[in-house]
């Protein structure tokens, strides 16, 4: 069921938010560190790990004002609550990688044409200092992610930028080492590469929740099936499933009911209601009852569309 997490230890909002928190901290004297070293020495990839990681960065503070937003309480503009904000922030932090995988694509595609002239010692000092910053944020934020689709768009992106500066320690050194200018750019290639390939495999997630697609864990056909099985059930049709939140799924459907299960309607009701809960996770449910006379004969299974007439669904 998507509640119990499988038992691991859960942190208290406020230690997740003071680990991101430090997290935001270090990155940004890391930028700094990154573009003034890439500067210095000339190169591209210190700068592509530079920009990475203030997409980094702005990340971490999307995550956390997402993080704080989302606890607030539902009110009358917001009558689910705030907790997909979280969603908005995964989706936000997705796009912007994906902008600078391409614009790095671009910049190393051109440096390949014509390799400048990169200081290697700057190059290898800079990147390890980066790694070590990096596996430390990822570290922070490695228990978290689990939970979040927002912390977990941040993990990803501190692990890939922890990859990227291995990547640039050890262009540095072969730089140090055969002065092979090609390095730099192709070390710049591989890392937005990797950036487009992970932020593009990820970004599906949040937008299906936005598109109010249904719940990846739900399986809805077996649901409308496990339904039909309840006594006093005659058919289920407008059957809406979504994703309220990344741990809560939704269904608001029509139930049409027996001349025998009419009687029954609120004993059914509950039936339903803890079967949904107990077998599919399905903790907010909205049901509309319906007598088996009096029913629309030619509604759609799913969502609100009525079929062509001359197609009954029986």
């Amino acid at each position: 069921m998507p509640h119990d997490h499988h038992g691991h230890a859960h942190l208290d909002p406020a230690s997740g938010d003071r680990r991101v928190s430090i997290a935001i901290w270090a990155n940004a004297l890391l930028t700094v560190a990154q573009v003034i070293g890439g500067v210095l020495s000339g190169s591209l990839a210190l700068i592509a790990d530079a920009l990475h990681n203030l997409s980094d960065m702005a990340s971490l503070v999307i995550a956390f004002v997402a993080r704080k937003v989302a606890r607030r309480p539902a009110d009358a503009r917001m009558t689910f609550g705030y907790g997909r904000i979280e969603i908005v922030a995964a989706l936000i932090n997705y796009t912007t990688l994906i902008v600078v995988g391409v614009y790095l694509v671009y910049e190393g595609g051109m440096r390949l044409v014509d390799p400048p002239e990169v200081g290697g010692w700057t190059v290898v000092v800079v990147g390890s200092v980066a790694l070590v910053i990096d596996a430390l944020t990822a570290a922070l934020t490695w228990s978290m992610q689990k939970d979040s689709v927002n912390i977990r768009a941040l993990f990803l992106h501190n692990l890939s930028d922890a990859l990227a500066s291995v990547a640039v320690v050890l262009g540095g050194a072969l730089i140090l080492l055969y002065d092979w200018r090609l390095v730099d750019p192709l070390v710049t290639i591989g890392i937005a590469v990797y950036i487009l390939w992970m932020a593009l495999s990820e970004i599906g997630g949040p937008i299906r929740t936005l598109m109010l697609g249904s719940p990846p864990d739900v399986d809805g056909d077996a649901l409308i099936a496990r339904v039909l099985t309840v006594g006093g059930v005659a058919e289920v049709h407008h059957v809406h499933l979504w994703q309220m939140q990344e741990h809560e799924a939704g269904l608001d459907t029509h139930v049409v009911l027996t001349a025998e299960g009419w009687p029954r309607l609120e004993e059914v009701k509950r039936e339903i209601k803890a079967l949904l809960a107990a077998e599919f996770g399905v903790g907010h449910s909205t049901l509309e009852f319906e007598r088996a006379g009096e029913s629309r004969c030619d509604a759609a299974l799913y969502g609100h569309r009525i079929a062509a007439a001359g197609h009954h669904h029986h």
